[in-house]
């Protein structure tokens, strides 16, 4: 999955849930709009078509990052 806001690096994910700001995710391609809305995901970024560069576990609560790790 990816966030919305196209993050370079995990640590600025990481800078963006510290400060409050509200991070929500989405999923590219035929099993997009099924996104949970709870629990744990995994998350992956800068976007395609750049390569992948950073990979982070997140808690969602209410469809928004609450944590990363």
């Amino acid at each position: 999955m990816y966030t919305i806001y196209n993050y370079r690096s995990k640590k600025a994910l990481k800078e963006a849930v510290r400060d409050g700001i509200q991070v929500t995710v989405y999923q590219p391609g035929p099993f997009g709009g099924r996104e949970p809305e709870e629990g744990w995901i995994t998350l992956e970024g800068p976007h395609f078509p750049k390569p992948h560069t950073w990979y982070a576990r997140a808690l969602l609560a209410n469809g928004c990052v609450v944590k990363v790790t």
